[in-house]
């Protein structure tokens, strides 16, 4: 048996899965609003609120691991593959600041800014500039690609543990409840029959 993550690290890992395969799933309906409508500019807005919640549960969690070290890789795993495994979290966390930073600075470089979840307008503090809002909105579209294909990989990976090698590393991150365990009533002192 594998040594787990913490309680608050498994917490954090499946929350912001969940939030970030949501968030990307909003982001590719929004191509589907046409531009100029009043309907695309209040389901931006949600979008830009919702990534800027996960951005800082992103920051939170990095915190998190910078001061709680995590399980080591089994020794029985190659070395190649425990260089390629933090490699690959290196870039997942890289991208998951990436991702919401300039989808948040790409709205500072647009007239409109942000309107917090639709109720409070932050105006933006960088000028209406077509140039910059386009190199970081690209920038947000291809952190989101990159991050969906790492994301593939890594599920690829985990599908490996799983299937191929069986050798429960999976058990690490997963929210497993205590087995409690019953004793038998012939395991019971005798003087409780």
């Amino acid at each position: 048996m594998h040594a787990r993550y913490t309680t608050t690290a498994i917490a954090l890992h499946w929350l912001i899965a969940l939030l970030l395969l949501g968030q990307f799933a909003f982001g590719l309906l929004l191509e589907d609003i046409p531009r100029g409508t009043p309907a695309r500019g209040m389901y931006v807005n949600l979008h830009k609120s919702s990534g800027i919640l996960i951005g800082l549960l992103i920051l939170v969690r990095i915190g998190w691991r910078l001061t709680h070290k995590p399980p080591p890789l089994p020794d029985t795993m190659p070395a190649w593959q425990r260089r390629a495994a933090r490699f690959s979290h290196i870039l997942l966390y890289l991208l998951m600041v990436t991702l919401p930073l300039s989808g948040y600075l790409a709205s500072n470089f647009s007239r409109h800014g942000i309107k917090f979840f639709n109720l409070v307008h932050w105006q933006p503090w960088g000028p209406d500039d077509k140039a910059w809002y386009a190199f970081f909105n690209q920038a947000h579209h291809l952190s989101a690609l990159l991050l969906a294909i790492l994301v593939g990989l890594h599920l690829l990976a985990v599908a490996k543990h799983m299937l191929v090698d069986r050798d429960g590393l999976l058990l690490r991150m997963w929210p497993v409840r205590p087995v409690r365990t019953t004793p038998s009533r012939s395991d019971s002192p005798l003087e409780t029959r």
